[in-house]
This record gives structure tokens, C-alpha cells and sequence, in this order.
């Protein structure tokens, strides 16, 4: 019985070490991290960039950069990212986490229409209400904030607006836009 478990485990190396050499990209962890931390300068603020974007994950760049600069660290945006639904020149905070929204529906393999969103910078209560998860409390507290800070720069402000958290947030940062 002893010579078979020796056997087994001898022959389970020996297929774990030609597979690697067959496939080279095999890593030798089973663990792999979803995000990226890659290092541009010393001292540099870290940005998380997550959505439409070649390269998700945290950079480590200089202070006062913008969208562009984070989506140039980031490897670009992806063909189904949504020009719309940012603005390249906005400023970012450092430690803030920033998306990238996408043009389709990434669950659904077969539509080739686009989603339908509004904006937020100039639509009313009203269309805004049609987005599910923006009420009309809500549609109301958008059309506010905007009227006292000026137009958003950035899908991630709307988390500052009153009633909306990171649960909203979530649910409608895909059906935003922020100019047309």
C-alpha cells in the first residue's frame, strides 16, 4: 500500500512538472492577486483604477495627476469602455478608487446595443429616476448637489451626495454618463 501512495505522488510531480514545461504561463501559486501595484516614482500616491481598463489595479503615482494619467498607467481603457462616463482631465484624490463604466452589458455576450444611461451633469429628476436604484428622493438629491457644487467630474462623486452610498453607488455607476 505504501509503495502505491509513493507511486501516485511520484507520478503527480512528474505530470505537474511536464505541464509547466507544455504551458510556461503556469505559475507555480495557486493564489493570484486581482490587482496590480506597480511603482512609477518615489513617494509617489496610491489610485485604484478598476473597470473598462486594460490593467486594474493600484498605482503608486505623483500628486495631482488626472483621469488620463491613472488610464495611461493602467495600460488604457478597453474597447467597451465609455468615453461618456468620464472625464480625462478630472483631477483624482489620492487613496480614492476610480471606474471606468462600460458601453455594454458584459453579461450579456450576445447584445450588441448599447446601455441605456443618462447623465447625470444634465438630465432632470425625472430621467434620472429611470436608472433602477435612483429614486426619486434620490434623482432629487443629484439635481441638488449638482446645482450647489457644479457639474461631477467623476462618477465617484456621486457617493457624496446625500442617499447615496456604496451600495447604491455600485448598482448605478454602469447606467451613468457624465457629458454627451
Amino acid at each position: 500500500m505504501f509503495k502505491i501512495i509513493i507511486g501516485v505522488v511520484i507520478a503527480a510531480a512528474v505530470l505537474i512538472v511536464g505541464f509547466m514545461m507544455i504551458d510556461p504561463k503556469v505559475t507555480k501559486t495557486a493564489k493570484t492577486a486581482d490587482t496590480t501595484l506597480v511603482v512609477e516614482g518615489e513617494g509617489g500616491s496610491k489610485y485604484t483604477i478598476e473597470g473598462e481598463v486594460n490593467k486594474p489595479g493600484t498605482y503608486s503615482l505623483n500628486e495631482n495627476i488626472t483621469l488620463a494619467d491613472l488610464i495611461q498607467a493602467s495600460g488604457g481603457t478597453t474597447n467597451n469602455a465609455d468615453d461618456l462616463a468620464y472625464f480625462s482631465e478630472a483631477p483624482l484624490k489620492a487613496g480614492n478608487t476610480y471606474y471606468i463604466a462600460s458601453k455594454y452589458d458584459n453579461t450579456d455576450i450576445c447584445n450588441s446595443s448599447a446601455i441605456n444611461k443618462v447623465n447625470i451633469n444634465a438630465d432632470d429628476a425625472e430621467k434620472l429616476t429611470s436608472v433602477n436604484g435612483i429614486t426619486s428622493s434620490i434623482a432629487s438629491s443629484i439635481v441638488s448637489y449638482r446645482t450647489s457644487n457644479g457639474i461631477f467630474k467623476t462618477i465617484e462623486q456621486l457617493t457624496e451626495v446625500y442617499g447615496i452610498g456604496n451600495a447604491t453607488y455600485r448598482k448605478v455607476r454602469n447606467y451613468v454618463i457624465l457629458h454627451t
